[in-house]
């Protein structure tokens, strides 16, 4: 498979769209990044272009240190003309899952107003003007709303507690629970939690309602077969559980992805299968039949095709790729057809532009994300004006419209029109502070591992660089372990606030990240640690050959979740980094395969259980190595380690073991407990902290 190279149009936009950093000779003086820059700037959300394609509509954050200062409102651009954007809603809570009539005249969003216990389903007219109106008042809440192609109903995702069949069941059982004399939670099946929060029985269910206040809901899947066996279940994510359903052409049924195998997930991969189910109640059917992961179901506009993402869930396989998929509709082949299966990349999102036959998509490519379209009937791919520069977050289509989020490492995101030529920006909520900042492009750079294997690397440098001064190395290493660096702006481990105090940054792809093929996210497999190691140790050693200004003996690691994980590694197994920094960091494989929210995937990944005959569990946790200081390793490096107590992904016991050895072998280390903290750091005085500490214990060691 070969990638599309880029067009000279994509040079061209690329100009354009960094042409803020081009002026800098007419522009003021320009400042070393800070915290507050990094953090006040403004989060635009994914944009929801109207069914004609004339209106866009997007949340907008506008962030602060204390949340009670926070705000998050919808705002509208017109895609016509340049009329900048006008806020639409002024609440502090902010809205999400933004839905259009079909009419292309009101909106309905989720949102936790006043007097609301869980999020609901909110309508507002956008041709008309007025304040939202609560149209659902839920006891469980309601979330990811969808209007029907009438406009006349709403479709949307809820729970139920066990054996409740209305509401006022669902009520009475939350009054009986709240009202409960004991604190025990009790389980039958794994997981018992699920990133930062203690799982529940509560299942999830499909309703539909009149589009009208206080409306009834009808709940269309307690009474099916399907929803009463015991793997029954979707997709776990922050707002609870998610169905991805959506309307069939003619309004009479739903599509949705459900699993089956909810229950099994401690001895087996998940994966899901496409349903439908009548509006008018009756029994849901199953539309495919094999064991892949399905998402992202869109409709083409004549209602002939139904298109999807998925994943084939390969057995013993730790990353299969996400590619689009077709079914006729109605679906009478169960078998879909793969129409990226020459891409050996996953598929991030991908929209339907009216009066097109063409599937448009975005795709992870070394640091980058690139746009590309594919025929509905398959075929070669087409450069819909890929970028050698930045990211695309969001895409998603009404009418002939395409729009999304573009950002880049110096680019804070805005939203923008892409087709027909150069993507166009539609909004500057972070232009102007963004344009005050002293800083440069990620560098991008290659090098063959030792393993004959080809490893993507961006290189980041400090405000006023001087490429006649030497400068300390940061090699920052990414979670995942499927995931890359991208050339995006980021809150959390911001490549330029790392190098504000004057060090250069190093982002390197191990083996195993994504962007870069199947075979290669695969590699990771059986080789968890050791191998991605030593190639963060070979990409230090050709960016200090490769570039004059690093200073070759002042060097440290560190990195987050896997990042964390492979920065625990590092300190076990090289002394030649000054410093080091961990943050959600295992340190052992067996301890880490029983107490975080997944346990299947690090089995597939080490080769077999823990009581069985692999040696990875024991030779590849860093703790066992700890120390091994007549081999001139183990634990002797300088230490930071940080966690959140709310982290069930990475649990706090492994960074209590990690500054537990360190002071038992009179390890200089540094323990951050965040106690209102998840996996990540997410409240603006915490993260300020965090990396207050990060530099404080660099500038300790490099400087």
């Amino acid at each position: 498979m070969t990638i599309p190279r880029l067009s000279l149009l994509a040079f061209i936009i690329s100009a354009q769209l960094t042409g803020q950093a081009l002026a800098a000779d007419t522009a003021p003086a320009k400042h070393a990044i800070t915290h507050e820059d990094v953090w006040l700037m403004k989060r635009v959300g994914a944009p929801q272009p109207s069914p004609d394609g004339k209106w866009a509509v997007f949340s907008v954050t506008d962030p602060a240190y204390d949340s009670k200062d926070q705000w998050s409102d919808l705002w509208i651009k017109s895609l016509s003309d340049d009329t900048p954007a006008r806020r639409l809603t002024f609440s502090k809570g902010g809205e999400g899952s933004i839905n259009w009539s079909p009419d292309s005249k009101q909106l309905i969003f989720v949102a936790k107003r006043e007097g609301d216990e869980a999020g609901q389903i909110y309508r507002i007219d956008v041709a008309g003007g007025g304040e939202a109106q609560r149209l659902t008042t839920l006891t469980l809440g309601a979330r990811q709303p969808k209007f029907s192609p009438d406009g006349k109903q709403i479709l949307f995702v809820s729970d139920i507690f066990p054996g409740n069949v209305t509401e006022e069941d669902v009520k009475k059982t939350a009054k009986e629970r709240k009202d409960r004399k004991y604190s025990a939670r009790a389980y039958e099946s794994f997981p018992p939690r699920f990133f930062d929060k203690w799982l529940d029985d509560k299942k999830v269910r499909l309703f539909v309602m009149n589009a009208e206040i206080g409306a009834a809901p009808r709940d269309l899947l307690s009474a099916t077969k399907l929803a009463a066996q015991p793997g029954f279940g979707g997709g776990q994510g922050d707002e609870g559980q998610s169905l991805d359903a959506i309307w069939a052409p003619d309004g009479k049924a739903v599509v949705f992805s459900a699993s089956t195998n909810r229950d099994e997930l401690a001895r087996a991969a998940g994966y899901t299968q496409l349903f439908s189910v009548p509006v008018a109640g009756g029994e849901a059917s199953q539309l495919t039949a094999d064991k892949h992961t399905y998402s992202n179901l869109k409709f083409s506009h004549d209602g002939k095709t139904l298109f999807t993402l998925t994943e084939a869930e390969e057995p013993g396989k730790v990353y299969d790729v996400s590619r689009i998929a077709s079914l006729a509709w109605p679906v009478t082949n169960p078998a879909p057809k793969i129409l990226t299966a020459s891409l050996d990349r996953s598929i991030s999102r991908y929209a339907l532009p009216a009066g097109s036959n063409r599937v448009v998509f975005s795709y992870e490519h070394a640091g980058l994300e690139q746009l590309h379209s594919i025929n509905y009937a398959g075929g070669d791919l087409r450069d819909e004006a890929s970028l050698p520069t930045g990211s695309i977050n969001s895409l998603n289509a009404g009418g002939k419209a395409l729009v999304g989020v573009w950002e880049s490492a110096i680019n804070p995101p805005e939203i923008y029109a892409f087709g027909n030529g150069a993507p166009k920006r539609l909004t500057s909520f972070n232009t102007e502070r963004a344009g005050g900042i002293d800083w440069q492009a990620p560098e991008h750079f290659w090098f063959k591992a030792s393993d004959g294997r080809m490893i993507h690397n961006m290189i980041v440098k400090p405000a006023n660089f001087d490429p006649n001064k030497k400068y300390p190395l940061f090699a920052v290493i990414h979670g995942g372990a499927a995931n890359m660096w991208r050339d995006q702006f980021v809150l959390r481990w911001n490549y330029h606030l790392l190098a504000q105090p004057g060090y250069v940054v190093l982002l390197t792809d191990y083996k195993g990240s994504t962007g870069y093929g199947e075979e290669f996210a695969r590699a990771i497999q059986g080789d968890p640690l050791k191998g991605p190691g030593d190639e963060v140790n070979e990409a230090v050693d050709e960016a200090v050959k490769k570039y004059s200004y690093i200073d070759g003996s002042k060097l440290a690691a560190g990195g987050a979740s896997y990042g964390g994980h492979l920065a625990n590694w590092l300190q076990a197994t090289t002394t030649r980094y000054k410093a080091i920094v961990s943050h959600a960091g295992e340190m052992d494989l067996i301890m880490q395969w029983g107490t975080s929210d997944s346990v299947w995937g690090r089995e597939v990944n080490s080769g077999g259980p823990v009581w069985g005959d692999k040696a990875v569990w024991r030779e590849q946790s860093p703790v066992l190595q700890a120390g091994n200081h007549e081999k001139g390793t183990g634990f002797k490096t300088p230490i930071l380690i940080s966690v959140g107590e709310l982290d069930y992904r990475v649990p706090a016991n492994n960074a209590l073991m990690n500054f537990a050895t360190q002071q038992r072998l009179n390890v200089p280390s540094k323990l951050l407990v965040f106690p209102d903290e998840n996996h990540w750091i997410l409240k603006g005085e915490n993260s300020r902290y965090f990396y207050s500490e990060v530099h404080a214990w660099l500038a300790k060691y490099l400087n």
